[in-house]
């Protein structure tokens, strides 16, 4: 059953979790992959706001599907997600049988050996990230996640989220100034540091267009960038198949130069390009849309 904590539902318990490994280790991820048809049902009945969150993205990007129609876009929605999850336990354990490919990992190493610097890799709720940090150790540089504190324990539990791995490193922010001068001296360092930015949390923000009507996305990792003057890597990981992840980092944005009026406007520039990248993927993976949240009405 799901908690509330501060009127947020927390999605995901200690039980769930543990018949979701169980059926993995005894029937494979297949045997996993079967309880979801159960599990996302319930969600679709009874977990109000997903749904609505989710219907959000579904009217913009489905708009010539019916009610009834979308609402099985939102289920099967919640089925890749919890396939996600699953695919995530997998990577975690060890027992992941997933060929990850990539598009631009041969040109990032390269950037990094010619410059000296490291870069912001810019990704978003779509796809695994899991799995993106699996490819990204072929790097052989330490990679630090700016993120907020995972609060749902039974999350933290399963999936050891907040917590390093190898050359992966956590960066709070909600640490002082965010975090930045972490991920500015990281940068700094060679090192490699990403950021979540389709969803502001209330931080600093720019409207840009999103399939078809305003957004909020946060400039954080693009004022990092300008303070390090070093390039801004989109990141962006797909299931495209069974058994096959397609990580792509061929997406760069250059940081944004100047001063005042015109520091304010490639801000602005970068944040549209972010914004027409990610909807270049959701066209091609409309079901691996995961940020549950209305960011066309919200600024969190």
């Amino acid at each position: 059953m799901d908690r509330k904590k501060d009127g947020v539902v927390k999605r995901g318990n200690r039980l769930g979790f543990w018949a979701f490994r169980t059926a993995a280790r005894t029937f494979g991820l297949r045997g996993a992959y079967g309880l979801l048809s159960i599990v996302c049902l319930y969600y679709l009945a009874f977990d109000r706001s997903a749904v609505e969150a989710t219907m959000a993205y579904v009217r913009r990007r489905f708009r010539d599907h019916g009610r009834f129609r979308r609402l099985g876009d939102v289920y099967r929605i919640f089925i890749e997600q919890g396939k996600s999850l699953i695919d995530r336990y997998a990577v975690l354990s060890g027992s992941a049988p997933f060929e990850i490919g990539n598009k631009g990992l041969d040109d990032l190493r390269k950037t990094l050996q010619t410059t000296g610097k490291g870069v912001i890799l810019l990704t978003a709720h779509v796809g695994n990230w899991q799995v993106a940090m699996t490819a990204l150790q072929r790097l052989g540089r330490t990679v630090h996640l700016l993120m907020r504190p995972e609060d749902n324990a039974a999350v933290r539990a399963a999936l050891n989220i907040d917590q390093d791995h190898g050359s992966v490193r956590i960066l709070s922010s909600d640490g002082p100034l965010g975090g930045v001068l972490e991920a500015v001296s990281a940068v700094n360092a060679g090192e490699v540091v990403s950021i979540m930015g389709d969803r502001a949390y209330g931080y600093r923000s720019l409207d840009a267009e999103f399939m078809g009507e305003r957004v909020h996305f946060p400039i954080g990792a693009f004022s990092i960038a300008a303070a390090a003057r070093c390039p801004v890597v989109v990141l962006l990981s797909a299931k495209v198949s069974a058994n096959r992840y397609m990580v792509d980092l061929s997406h760069v944005i250059e940081p944004p130069v100047g001063a005042g009026r015109a520091k304010q406007e490639a801000v602005s520039r970068c944040v549209r390009e972010f914004s027409r990248i990610l909807e270049g993927y959701v066209a091609e993976h409309p079901y691996q849309w995961f940020v549950f949240r209305d960011i066309w009405k919200s600024n969190e």
